[in-house]
């Protein structure tokens, strides 16, 4: 299926964590809770006509098990916006076989980490287009500690690794996005780490993804209107409504996603 990729303007991505083939949610990558199935909420996702769709498994890598390829055919068939899979991808074939399947972006979060040169051998297969590189980022730890660091395999590893150079250096080795995934701010609905991200912005000279702490469109606009063209990504809030967190899908209209990205044409 031919699907539009918009990447001159701001983009808007649900982003959809999968456990045990359901859609679920976390904070702080933690206690996942069940909030529906993922097919649904791509139905609903393609009414709402979504700018992108990303879809994380949460427990491919960390179980060590194959990527979902039936799930990953049926969503494809069902997407009517770019798609983006990650979650238990570690070699060249995996991700081909994805792509063959009818997603446009893979992603690779710990195997680009534990084995940067992947990103290198995925960009020649598939296309630096399709490569994306997903670095969960934490704030580092400690009295005197400042600034972040790398983790991988659902938070419970982490790496001195400085995230910026780390991004650049995927980006040298042929990673055709980057997604900035704040692990302290997952779920907790917040809203992002604007500051931290529009350092990362400044650095990568590709597009970017920032994920983790949106509660409300004032949230996305705000990562906009400080980093210009962004993907602003989502789950708690486009899952979620109203203080008890009720399960209901949901995504800004064109005239709320013009409000959201309006100070943008002011700035940039």
């Amino acid at each position: 299926m031919q699907r539009s990729n918009i990447m001159l303007r701001p983009r808007i991505i649900p982003c959809l964590l999968v456990h045990d083939s359901g859609l679920v949610k976390t904070v702080n990558f933690k206690s996942p809770k069940y909030v529906g199935d993922p097919i649904n909420a791509v139905k609903i996702f393609n009414e709402k006509e979504a700018d992108e769709l990303m879809v994380l498994d949460i427990d491919a890598t960390s179980r060590g098990l194959e990527p979902n390829y039936a799930l990953i055919k049926k969503l494809a068939a069902e997407c009517r916006m770019p798609l983006c899979y990650g979650g238990g991808v570690t070699s060249v074939a995996q991700a081909v076989k994805i792509i063959s399947l009818g997603v446009e972006k893979v992603s690779i979060s710990s195997a680009a980490v534990e084995n940067p040169n992947i990103v290198k051998d995925l960009a020649e297969a598939v296309g630096k287009q399709s490569v994306v590189v997903v670095l969960d980022v934490i704030k580092r730890k400690g009295l005197f500690s400042k600034g972040y660091e790398l983790s991988t395999r659902n938070n419970t590893r982490t790496y001195k690794i400085d995230p910026i150079s780390f991004a650049q250096k995927m980006v040298a080795l042929g990673a055709g996005e980057i997604v900035i995934n704040f692990v302290d701010n997952d779920g907790v609905m917040g809203g992002y780490d604007v500051e931290y991200s529009s350092t990362i912005k400044s650095q990568i000279n590709v597009p970017v993804t920032f994920l983790g702490g949106a509660g409300n469109y004032e949230h996305l606009s705000a990562l906009i209107d400080q980093c210009g063209i962004v993907g602003a990504a989502a789950g708690s809030l486009f899952v979620f409504k109203g203080k008890y967190r009720a399960v209901l899908i949901s995504y800004p209209t064109p005239e709320q996603k013009d409000i959201i990205c309006n100070n943008l044409k002011k700035n940039y």
